[in-house]
This record gives C-alpha cells, structure tokens and sequence, in this order.
C-alpha cells in the first residue's frame, strides 16, 4: 500500500473511527444539525444543549469514512465545557489546517493535529469538516435561542 495511504489510515485514525462516542441523540436539544458531504456521501447529525454559553450535552449520529468518524470521535471527547466562540474558531482552524494555510489548532483541541495528514486529500475535507462545520453551527443555534 502508498505510504501516502498508510500516513491518511494510521493505527490512531482507525482507532478513533470504530469507538465513537456520544451516539445517542438528545432527547431535548436546544439546536439540532444534520450535514452531509456531497463528494462521498457521508453524513452527521448532532444535537447540543448549551447551559450559560457553554456545551452542555452533545449526542450524535455518524455514518461516514474512517476520517470523518475520527473526527467525530474526536469532538465528542472534546466538545463538553467548550463555548460558541470556541467552537466557532475550532472550525475556523480545522479549515485553515486542511486547506494549508493554517497550523493544526491549538489546546483545547490540539488532539485534532491526528488529522494532519488528510491535508493532502482534497477529497477527504469536506468528510472531515462536516463535525466542525455541524457543530459550529448547532452552538450559534442554541446561543440565539
């Protein structure tokens, strides 16, 4: 197999793919998300509760690749105590990190540096994106609530 292939499905992607966590949905969410990537077909919906400007709750359904569920493996570890504003510029950086423009995001969400090698995979970000694009948008819903 291309070593290329071999550094995008490393031992620690694949691990965070098949344990996803938080997969059930919230029974009452202050906002819910569905999004869906055009290119591959994979898709998530997220619910969040937000108390006092932070994450509260957060449940998810994730039918995607391997890098889009690490993705989303990864935010549901990370995503609880965490702010719009917060959440908003995780997205920001993620984009900035894949389109190569931007260094993997700082602490809090240094973990998502995992993802570095999808950089090169053009195709691959909008499945990795859809997470941070999901969730974003989801905060900015229920803070307007």
């Amino acid at each position: 197999m291309d070593q290329a292939l071999l550094d995008l499905y490393n031992e620690k992607i694949l691990e965070l793919a098949a344990k996803v966590e938080r997969t059930k949905r919230l029974d009452h969410p202050d906002a819910t998300v569905s999004k869906e990537s055009s290119l591959c077909g994979s898709r998530i919906t997220l619910d969040l509760v937000m108390r006092e400007g932070r994450v509260a709750d957060f449940g998810q359904t994730v039918k995607a690749c391997a890098l889009g569920a690490a993705a989303s493996s990864l935010m549901a570890k990370l995503v609880i105590g965490k702010t719009f504003a917060e959440l908003r510029k995780l997205r920001d950086d993620m984009r900035a990190m894949l389109e190569g423009s931007g260094a993997s995001p700082a602490a809090p969400f240094e973990d998502f540096k995992i993802l570095t090698p999808v950089v090169p995979w053009k195709s691959r970000h909008g499945s990795v994106m859809l997470v941070f694009e999901a969730v974003a948008e989801a905060a900015a819903l229920a803070e307007k609530k």
